[in-house]
């Protein structure tokens, strides 16, 4: 007698070819299969998490900042230019290296004040509408007026950006 391909396939009673002892089907291999506690899967899943916002908050950190501090830059570039001894002596504001950027410096002390600036489009110190494109920064120094004449006084910086 011949047998229809139905009876190849699945067998005389229509099972897949698994028996009870071997529901798997792999010939031999356990009947048990792999498992996770569900607190141990719900433990990972917190840790996993925990890491990866450590990670995006180390990133955030480490990343620069878009807006530069370029006023206390040049202040840190022009302060050793214009100090000697310890004191800012205005007269050396001549002296100081050409500025990269559209800036102006100046020197408060004693009434008086001492200015310099980088061309045509260098920011006004006072500009009660300068935008946030024009970044300040100062700072107290000592500054001497005459021969022997110490005040303190003001170096402060504009720089548009």
């Amino acid at each position: 007698m011949s047998r229809s391909s139905g009876d190849r396939l699945f067998g005389r009673g229509g099972s897949t070819g698994r028996t009870e002892t071997d529901p798997a089907g792999t010939g031999g291999g356990s009947t048990a299969r792999a498992a996770v506690e569900p607190v141990a899967a719900l433990v990972a899943v917190v840790a996993v998490a925990a890491a990866l916002g450590l990670y995006v908050t180390a990133i955030d950190d480490a990343t620069p900042e878009h807006e530069r501090a370029v006023a206390e830059t040049t202040l840190d570039r022009i302060e050793p230019a214009v100090t000697a001894g310890g004191v800012v002596v205005p007269t050396r504001l001549g002296g100081v290296p050409r500025l990269r950027y559209a800036a102006t410096v100046e020197i408060r002390a004693g009434g008086e004040t001492w200015r310099i600036g980088s061309g045509p489009g260098a920011p006004a110190l006072d500009d009660p509408s300068a935008s946030d494109r024009i970044d300040t920064a100062r700072r107290t120094v000592t500054v001497r007026t005459a021969p022997g004449r110490n005040v303190r006084g003001t170096l402060r910086a504009a720089v548009r950006r």
